[in-house]
């Protein structure tokens, strides 16, 4: 072999691809790539042309190649996507091959500095400080077991809450190090309240608050109309609520196979608020609201991990995409599991950087917290141990050692002391806090159909693939069998994707590595419905991904935007601004017709009417003031009569009454009031024959077949 010879593109990706390579090849830089040109053609080529007229300046004088490579990518990863978007006879072929053209396209960007992902560098670690106080942490541990026992009542009482409280307290009082404490941001303030505010807005604040306002645009936009109805575990939700305002505290709650208690807490704070009540409103602000706090963190993680530009996509992306936008206004626990996942992965990454036992600490809260909120969020602290690992399989220094050894034990002892009363309850009583788990990952209620291991590869298969393909087939979290993601999102996310996979192998940046890894292991709560594979995938159990997904769709638009900036000073910003701005322009449109269109279309199908009904008995009960006069005859499938009664503001009354129970209505003074389905016969029957002076009345509906009868007596 020729001793002058250089490796070239094509070494590069055997020393990648092929197996047993110890060394990876480096090509030389693009620009030590030059052809050999023949000397005399050469010198034809570059006589001058002999003209008169002078030669014209070119319009653009680029001073960095057109990124062409980049853009083949892109167009690719459009064509891909758009391809797989839900039409009669879908074929995944088409999309398959342009996704692969797009990623050789993307890796020859990539090799050729085309395509450039935001990133940070590694910090100096210093020696990292063990010093506590003793005392106050012995303090902090006795009052943890102190409220241990106390919380074996299974209720939070002001005694044992105010025990645990105080062992948090002291905890983190006890590890406080000098930097804790914000000393200098509060006296910056003050300094700024003696000499007068001076309010600086730069062009940065006006677009990121623009990219804010947008997103929570369509977070409340047709706020009581999508979804305009509640699904019978709304009902089981609000009847927690309920407990809660009538002075219950539990500190688990039974309903419904078990459900951790934040969001009934947090709810009947909104209801005394907002003066709400027991109603879908106050469901739905509680998450739409955390939804919206969402948003801010994801901005943070792409400063944390690539730059500002990166962050402000990921955020705004996330803002108008359909998947988080429906989890959060559905109004169930689903937002609770990327609304407590992104501030514990935030404050995680900080402190990893910063070495701050603050930035732990805080972690740890939001962590513990996460384990009251929704249950899925039960694999976060398995990522956190995953990603310790991470780091020192990357960084093997002792100094790195300790230090990812501190981090993690003050992240446990935070997030267990915050967990108490769940760890007690769990102790006492492990079926209740198991059994939905076990029931979807064994076959306490369903055997498994096939062997568990291939139902689990099948099953991760299928949520790997549910951002290009199908999200899945329940109507009321999803427009069933479509992609997780928009094609513009999509699409920037497998370029992001590759992308990020690419520089791993080439940097081995742990960061990188395990911003890949968390998105299956954060869909792990759906991948592993062995027992219900149709339940897999699903946009609620695997909505932690929403994090990783959305800053790996920032840091490809951010490579994309920085590959066409660099084109030409003057007019390069600008194009890229350009395309940036149609890209986001496309998506918006997409998702807005997902969400208010598409999703609403597709919810208000599959769910009853209830609204209408409790309205309908709402102006019975203003009008003759007797809640116990009116009915719903009960009926299979039908509407939930619960909700009847919470849409009739009275939240209390279950207004269900079946065809057998109806002579006994005759001891009831009248008037009288019946709902009946269209199709329940015997009922109608029945009612003429018990009152044959009644009143029969068809009540039509917006929605085909979501009519109903009324049936009123007056004497």
């Amino acid at each position: 072999m020729n001793e002058n010879h250089e490796p070239s593109v094509l070494d590069y990706l055997k020393s990648l691809l092929i197996p047993g390579r110890k060394h990876i090849v480096i090509p030389p830089p693009v620009d030590e790539f030059e052809p050999e040109v023949d000397t005399q053609v050469a010198s034809v080529v570059d006589e001058p042309e002999r003209v008169d007229k002078p030669a014209e300046k070119p319009f653009l004088k680029p001073e960095h190649p057109l990124p062409w490579l980049t853009l083949l990518a892109l167009l690719a990863a459009l064509i891909a996507q758009f391809s797989l978007e839900p039409r009669p006879n879908r074929d995944w072929v088409v999309g398959a091959l342009f996704y692969g053209a797009a990623a050789i396209a993307l890796v020859f960007a990539l090799l050729r500095n085309q395509f450039v992902l935001a990133d940070t560098d590694e910090p100096t670690l210093q020696e990292p400080s063990r010093q506590f106080d003793r005392t106050m942490l012995g303090i902090s541990l006795g009052l943890a077991a102190v409220a241990f026992l106390f919380f074996g009542s299974e209720q939070f009482t002001t005694l044992n809450t105010l025990v645990w409280m105080a062992s948090i307290g002291a905890f983190i009082f006890a590890v406080r190090s000098p930097s804790f404490i914000l000393q200098k941001p509060f006296h910056n303030l003050l300094e700024q309240i003696r000499s007068g505010f001076t309010l600086k807005i730069s062009a940065w604040t006006l677009l990121l608050a623009a990219a804010f306002i947008l997103s929570v645009f369509f977070r409340v936009y047709q706020f009581n109309e999508v979804p305009s109805q509640m699904v019978s575990d709304h009902a089981e939700k609000l009847y927690d609520v309920a407990d809660v305002l009538d002075g219950q505290r539990p500190i688990f709650f039974t309903r419904n196979t078990g459900r951790e208690a934040f969001q009934f807490y947090w709810t009947a704070f909104i209801a005394d608020l907002f003066n709400t009540g027991i109603s879908f409103v106050s469901l739905k602000i509680g998450t739409v609201v955390l939804g919206i706090l969402i948003l801010p963190f994801l901005y943070l993680l792409g400063k944390e991990l690539g730059s500002r530009l990166a962050g402000l996509f990921a955020m705004l992306f996330a803002g108008i995409a359909y998947w988080p936008n429906v989890i959060s206004r559905v109004a169930l626990r689903f937002t609770l599991y990327p609304f407590f996942f992104a501030p514990t992965l935030y404050f995680f990454l900080r402190g990893m950087r910063t070495q701050k036992r603050r930035d732990f600490v805080l972690s740890g809260l939001f962590l513990g917290l996460g384990l009251h909120g929704y249950t899925p969020f039960r694999v976060v602290p398995l990522l956190i141990v995953l990603a310790i690992a991470l780091y020192l399989l990357h960084n093997k220094s002792n100094r790195a050692v300790r230090h990812a050894m501190i981090g993690l034990l003050l992240i446990t002892m935070t997030a267990t002391l915050v967990a108490i009363p769940l760890i007690r309850y769990g102790i006492d009583n492990p079926d209740q806090v198991l059994y939905r788990t076990l029931t979807r990952v064994g076959s306490i209620e369903q055997e498994l159909q096939a062997p568990a291991l291939e139902i689990f590869l099948k099953n991760l298969w299928g949520a790997m693939t549910m951002f290009a393909w199908d999200n899945g087939e329940v109507w009321v979290i999803s427009v069933p069998h479509r992609p997780a993601l928009d094609a513009v999102s999509g699409a920037l996310y497998y370029l992001g994707f590759v992308a990020v996979l690419v520089r791993y192998i080439r940097r081995r940046k742990w960061t990188d590595l395990l911003l890949l890894i968390s998105i299956p292991i954060l869909m792990l709560p759906s991948i592993f419905s062995l027992a219900f594979p149709s339940e897999n995938p699903s946009l609620n159990r695997t909505a932690g991904a929403i994090i990783p997904v959305f800053l790996l769709i920032g840091f490809a638009l951010e490579a994309i935007y920085n590959a066409i900036r660099q084109v030409h000073r003057e007019m390069g910003p600008a194009l890229a601004g350009g395309l940036a701005a149609l890209l986001i322009f496309v998506s918006a449109s997409l998702n807005y017709n997902l969400v208010f269109n598409q999703y609403r279309t597709s919810f208000d199908n599959g769910a009853w009417n209830s609204s209408q009904i409790g309205g309908v008995v709402e102006d019975f009960v203003d009008t003759w003031g007797n809640p116990d006069s009116a009915y719903v005859v009960g009926y299979p499938h039908w509407v939930d009569t619960r909700l009847v009664g919470v849409n009739a503001g009275t939240p209390d009354k279950d207004y269900a009454i079946f065809i057998d129970q109806l002579p006994e209505t005759l001891n009831q003074p009248n008037p009288k009031l019946f709902v009946v389905n269209v199709n329940h016969t015997p009922a109608l029957e029945s009612l003429m024959g018990l009152y044959p002076n009644g009143i029969m009345r068809l009540v039509p509906s917006q929605i085909d077949g979501r009519e109903f009868y009324i049936y009123f007596v007056a004497q």
